[in-house]
């Protein structure tokens, strides 16, 4: 598997409302957000209504400070105490962790091997410490491993790999807990996995890598955590190209619920959800001040974002563009080759993005797709996967693609999009930029690749545009937007948007000044 994507072709839970003070830093000295989160988790300036956002780094839940009955108490003063008394345990047994630092033997593979159904339960204060040299924390294939109130640090697993939870296995509840400065990602991920009120922080690459070797992830709840400085490895200036950083990655996850999270200061992207996801409901989270885009959301299907506080997103990556002269629009929100489709089983046929807040973000939703890009083509960067259409990926080839039904079914399309509802909030004076960080855009690229392909030419970008029913409708535009349709060097106002041939943002009210 190769994780290269490009924009161009190529318990209960503890939620708490976000101080003034903001959180205690970032892990890598970069400076923390500019402007700190209003106490409703929203900015003043957008009218949002108040929403609970987890601020889980600064104030984690605090574990038990006794050992449950029945427990087996670890001790941190007996190297690898945590690791020998898992293998001499039966399944099923409830682990606490004294206060300190434990740690494991001297040794990169000493990790714990959990059994199904064990119970890790950190006293406050309870750390488990890598010490640079184990690669993986919990691992094994164990299902139903509850981990609590506790702090994972300083592990080291390998580029795609990670430290709490390696080998994906299913069912495991990680709750409270602090998963910190470790490298690679912070957490694998397996069916029906919980993720609650953690602190995912700088972590060398994902905070968590939701992708399971060989098969989808079903039922995947991510909520009430802080997301926070990871990618500290800055793994697309060492991997050009890579697609393989940011907050979190989902791979193959069919059935995710992405509520309540604090997102920020992520290198790269805060949310990617890349290839073959499906029925994502992404809602009530504060996404801010990440490098790179809020979401991206890419090769994929169905999904519902509502109900969302974005700003100050993608300041870096795309401001780097646009000093090089690149005129494409680089979004906040980004669906690439994604889209609703009837065929594939979620609880919504769309891609349905309302009732949001974009404040001051570089550039707002870009809806594309690589003419180039589709199942069997060199230019598909997700190389051996097909759509969720087509099993066989050899059948996309000439000449049957050029013919129904793989014609449609052999590429990933930008489909049944609504935008809708959303207040679209741009001070220029704030990002620091005039024309090129305000544009919303529907477009694709002149298929010219390769020489066999179906879908040369403009009838992609002229799909995409006007045939696959991709819709903006009342939203509120606050400050010098503009619009971009069919491909890079259509520009747009508001009328030209409105009008035919686009009919674009029908009930939508627009202001020349972010304030009005």
């Amino acid at each position: 598997m190769k994780w290269r994507n490009r924009w161009l072709p190529a318990a209960p839970l503890a939620l708490v409302v976000l101080a003034a003070t903001g959180c205690t830093g970032t892990p890598d000295d970069r400076p923390e957000a500019t402007g700190t989160p209003s106490s409703s988790g929203a900015s003043p300036s957008s009218g949002a209504p108040a929403k609970p956002v987890a601020r889980v780094c600064a104030k984690p839940g605090a574990g038990p400070s006794k050992a449950p009955a029945g427990a087996v108490t670890v001790d941190p003063k007996v190297v690898g105490d945590l690791a020998e008394k898992t293998r001499s345990s039966p399944a099923g047994t409830t682990f606490w962790l004294r206060p300190g630092k434990h740690t494991l033997e001297p040794d990169r593979y000493a990790q714990v091997i959990a059994k199904k159904g064990n119970r890790y339960l950190g006293a406050p204060g309870a750390v488990l410490n890598g010490r640079k040299t184990n690669n993986y924390a919990f691992s094994g294939t164990a299902d139903n491993v509850t981990i609590r109130h506790l702090t994972v640090q300083n592990f080291v697993a390998p580029h795609d790999e990670g430290v709490v939870n390696h080998d994906m296995a299913d069912g495991w509840v990680i709750e409270h807990s602090k998963i910190q400065y470790n490298s690679g990602a912070g957490l694998m991920a397996g069916a029906r996995q919980q993720v609650r009120a953690n602190c995912l922080r700088g972590n060398g690459q994902y905070g968590m890598n939701a992708y399971k070797t060989g098969d989808s992830i079903r039922g995947l709840v991510v909520e009430g955590n802080e997301i926070v400085g990871n990618n500290t490895g800055d793994w697309e200036r060492r991997k050009p190209g890579c697609g393989c950083t940011g907050g979190i990655k989902f791979w193959a996850v069919n059935g995710a619920e992405i509520r309540g999270n604090w997102v920020h200061d992520n290198r790269g992207a805060g949310l990617w959800a890349d290839n073959n996801n499906n029925d994502f409901r992404i809602e009530r989270n504060l996404i801010e001040a990440n490098d790179g885009a809020a979401l991206m959301y890419e090769t994929s299907y169905n999904a519902v974002v509502r109900n969302n506080t974005i700003r100050r997103n993608n300041w870096v990556e795309g401001r780097k563009y646009a000093d090089r002269g690149d005129n494409f629009p680089y979004a906040t929100v980004y669906v690439s080759e994604a889209g609703g489709e009837p065929r594939v089983k979620a609880r919504t046929d769309k891609i349905e993005i309302y009732r949001n807040v974009l404040e001051d973000n570089w550039n707002g939703i870009t809806l594309w797709e690589n003419a180039d890009r589709f199942c069997n083509s060199p230019a598909n960067t997700s190389t051996g996967y097909c759509t969720l259409l087509v099993k066989d990926t050899d059948r996309c080839a000439k000449p049957a693609i050029a013919t129904a039904p793989l014609y449609a079914d052999c590429r990933w399309k930008t489909q049944r999009v609504d935008i809708h509802d959303n207040r679209f909030l741009l001070d220029p004076s704030v990002v620091e930029c005039e024309t090129e960080c305000g544009r919303m855009a529907v477009l694709a690229n002149y298929g010219t690749y390769p020489k066999w392909s179906p879908y040369k030419g403009k009838r992609v970008a002229e799909a995409i545009t006007h045939k696959q029913r991709n819709r903006w409708y009342d939203n509120v535009y606050r400050g010098p937007w503009s619009f971009v349709a069919v491909d890079t060097d259509k520009q747009l106002d508001a009328g030209q948007w409105q009008d035919p041939p686009y009919r674009q943002d029908a009930g939508s009210t627009f202001a020349a000044r972010a304030g009005d």
